[in-house]
């Protein structure tokens, strides 16, 4: 499942997806720095947008929250659940990776970058306990069916106040992408270059 994930926008580009909305993004913690990360991994800090009485806002969270196991709980299973009294979050996120069995030759897993089509990023729906957030799956759209049983909830970024809000019912914002909607991108082990 999805336990990593790459941040590489700026901060002005989610800003602006909330221009369209009665309430700004608010940041309580002040502006915080998204450097572009590669990877953001369990227990990492990143930044997420909560709902507030006041409106959107922006604060850094640690990704994954104990489970009673002691485990660390970073995805969520989405299916015959509500979640309208929940702490709903929205994950800025511009991929995620999942993995699968080593290349020939390798002892590291297999790992494959899926992208948004047509979009530089997108949300991912997540809910927060314990002072920590948590990614949504379903089950798994066409596009990542080959690589993996279940899937992180992708949000398109006009579609982030419907999960925030829940301006739409649940069933259609947890689910799957049509076909199509993600590009993959083997990135271990890199592809070998062609020769001319």
């Amino acid at each position: 499942m999805c336990s990593q994930f790459q941040v590489k926008l700026p901060l002005h580009i989610v800003e602006a997806s909330f221009s369209h909305t009665r309430f700004p993004l608010r940041f309580p913690a002040g502006r915080p720095n998204i450097e572009p990360r590669e990877d953001v991994t369990i227990g990492d800090p990143a930044a997420v947008v909560l709902a507030s009485e006041e409106g959107p806002e922006m604060v850094t969270l640690p990704f994954a929250w104990k489970g009673p196991n002691g485990r660390p709980v970073f995805d969520f299973r989405s299916e015959g659940r509500r979640f309208g009294s929940s702490r709903r979050c929205l994950v800025p996120a511009s991929g995620f990776f999942e993995f699968t069995d080593p290349q020939p030759g390798q002892r590291r897993k297999t790992r494959w970058l899926f992208n948004l089509e047509g979009e530089t990023w997108f949300w991912m729906a997540g809910i927060v306990r314990d002072g920590a957030f948590a990614l949504l799956t379903t089950s798994p759209g066409e596009d990542i069916a080959p690589y993996h049983d279940r899937q992180v909830v992708v949000l398109p970024p006009h579609a982030g106040t419907d999960w925030l809000d829940l301006t739409r019912p649940e069933d259609e914002l947890l689910r799957p992408l049509a076909a199509g909607s993600l590009t993959v991108e083997r990135v271990f082990p890199p592809k070998e270059p062609t020769l001319l």
